[in-house]
């Protein structure tokens, strides 16, 4: 071997034990390092035509198992969305309540609030002339009906925050695309020219499993460096250029704004090159928010309203069937009706009284609806009385008063069924938990309460006896109505059930809790889950301070042979220079 053949193996062995030093000490000063990955100088043989060989640096990379960070990735889409639901189901529990309220609570859960309206109502049922009996089953029931749409505020404001956050995580995702984007410029070139790009992979790395966190992905690394990502169904992310998403949150949120794949309405699409992905997404942060706006915060919703129409109903159906004491001077419906519409009661005898302060009728007309073909029929009829006038107001509510001052208009003869109809005694108002209310009559005036029912005595007529300051008639049959069990529909996932309106309650509030219990177990089984999956890249591709320490000792050694190597053939060469002068 020649001595410059020797000092050729000599110099590339400095320079592999000099890389792999500096390799090593990267390693160790980047230790602490978010997403850093241990770098390992690669060696190969160089021939050296003389057959011996010398060392050389091939390559300087990263020992990353693609494989486990694959399965990070799809770990870190399923942590961002059950992340992102056990944070919204929690507030969802919070907002409704605890199915029995403790002490701290103030009895403030929809539970105990019909709890206190049942208890309000027994005692009207036994003191049915008490106006403070009434004013107390007034504010509860007014109270409770508050409770309620403080209740379907919360499921909506939950909503809209969900909406936000699309638009928020949609502007998340985009710049993420961009930093992959400008990355992947980087790397591809590195690599064009023979440059180490390993730290800028690692980055890359670390960008997509946040992007993975807000949006499922896959993707895939061609031979030059280039990352190329897609949605799980298959839409492309990020390949030569960025494929940006676009979504606009709505400006405002209620029970009836919905998503709306035309974008025509309600909820606008989530689009990308012209096309709407909003249902086809799965993971990630994006697909959780979507989920709840769409479907966990509605099926919620829509058991509130299946509670306050029951409530409604139920309650309206006996009020209506009685009447105040002293009845009211004017009765105004809440149906909406023109004269020309068809009787909602085709049958039965409608009772319209009118009577003084005490009670006694000053007149009473018996009315055949089988008679009566349209709303306007029976306007005239009442018309026809000499102490009372019906008319039909310009907002189109049927309005049936008693002429003289000091008098009342009392409705009854047919259990109530034509007062129902026309909503002409209702005590509650709305189409849903969002918007039912006391109505502004009796909320105004609890006097207008019904406790008891017009008489229903055969021939009743003038200067008999219509009204009793002491039948409590419909104040126990509203007492009753808090223990009896009614039927309820099917509604946002919870099965048709007949139960108490305290049993349905808390029905749904269990539902609320359930879902909740069941976020935050798997977000606790998720997010362990990824931890563990991060705990085994990190022990596979993390850096040892003891194993690179030693490495570079190993490595000091290495370079001090060759140094002495090196030294010796310089020695040789001096040598030979003085033998030839």
């Amino acid at each position: 071997m020649s001595l410059r053949v020797a000092g050729s193996i000599a110099t590339s062995a400095l320079r592999t034990a000099e890389v792999g030093m500096a390799v090593a000490a990267s390693n160790v000063a980047n230790a602490g390092t978010d997403g850093y990955t241990r770098k390992v100088a690669s060696n190969a043989t160089s021939d050296t035509a003389v057959g011996y060989a010398s060392v050389d640096v091939a390559r300087i990379g990263s020992t990353v198992n693609q494989f486990l960070l694959k399965t990070i990735v799809t770990a870190m889409s399923g942590l961002g969305a059950a992340e992102t639901r056990n944070s919204y189901l929690d507030q969802l529990q919070s907002a409704m309540g605890s199915v029995t309220a403790d002490e701290d609570s103030g009895g403030s859960d929809l539970g105990s609030m019909i709890n206190a309206v049942a208890d309000v109502a027994a005692t009207l049922a036994t003191s049915p002339e008490s106006q403070s009996a009434k004013a107390a089953v007034v504010q509860s029931v007014s109270d409770l009906a508050e409770s309620l749409r403080n209740i379907s505020a919360s499921v909506q404001a939950l909503r809209a925050q969900a909406d936000d956050g699309i638009a928020t995580t949609v502007d998340s995702i985009n710049r993420s695309l961009g930093t992959l984007d400008d990355l992947n410029g980087r790397i591809v070139k590195g690599r064009a020219l023979g440059q180490n790009t390993a730290d800028l992979e690692d980055q890359r790395n670390e960008a997509l499993k946040g992007l993975a966190e807000t949006i499922g992905v896959t993707y895939q690394i061609d031979g030059n460096g280039l990352m190329r990502i897609s949605t799980t169904s298959g839409k492309s992310l990020l390949d030569s250029s960025v494929h940006a998403l676009s979504y606009t949150a709505a400006a405002s949120v209620g029970a009836g704004t919905l998503y709306s794949p035309t974008g025509t309405s309600g909820f606008q699409g989530i689009m990308i090159d012209g096309i709407d992905i909003t249902t086809s997404l799965k993971g990630g942060t994006l697909s959780a928010l979507v989920a709840l706006r769409d479907t966990d915060l509605p099926a919620q919703q829509a058991q509130l309203d299946e509670l306050a129409t029951t409530l409604k109903e139920s309650l309206n159906a006996i009020q209506n069937q009685g009447t105040a004491y002293p009845p009211p001077q004017s009765l105004t419906g809440t149906a909406t009706v023109a004269g020309t519409d068809a009787l909602a009661v085709t049958g039965g005898t409608l009772r319209v009284a009118v009577t003084d302060a005490t009670g006694t009728a000053a007149e009473v007309l018996d009315i055949d609806l089988s008679t009566m073909a349209t709303m306007q029929d029976v306007v005239d009829a009442i018309n026809m009385m000499g102490n009372a006038n019906a008319s039909i107001s310009t907002d189109g509510k049927l309005v049936i008063s008693a002429n003289g001052a000091g008098s009342g208009i009392a409705l009854g003869g047919d259990g109530g069924a034509f007062s129902a109809a026309y909503g002409m005694n209702d005590l509650l108002t709305g189409s849903g938990a969002s918007d039912i209310r006391i109505s502004s009559a009796v909320g105004a005036n609890s006097a207008l309460l019904a406790t008891g029912a017009l008489s229903a005595a055969s021939g009743l007529a003038a200067g008999d006896t219509a009204l009793t300051s002491g039948d409590g008639s419909v104040a126990r049959s509203l007492s009753a109505a808090f223990s009896a069990s009614r039927g309820f529909d099917a509604a946002g996932g919870l099965a048709g059930r007949s139960t108490s309106f305290a049993g349905y309650a808390g029905a749904v509030i269990q539902s609320a809790a359930t879902l909740a219990a069941k976020a935050a177990t798997a977000y606790e089984s998720q997010s362990s889950y990824a931890n563990g999956l991060e705990t085994s890249f990190a022990s596979q591709s993390g850096v040892n301070v003891d194993e690179e320490t030693a490495a570079i000792s190993t490595l000091q050694s290495a370079y001090e042979a060759a140094a002495a190597v090196m030294s010796a053939l310089q020695e040789m060469f001096d040598a030979a220079l003085n033998m030839v002068q």
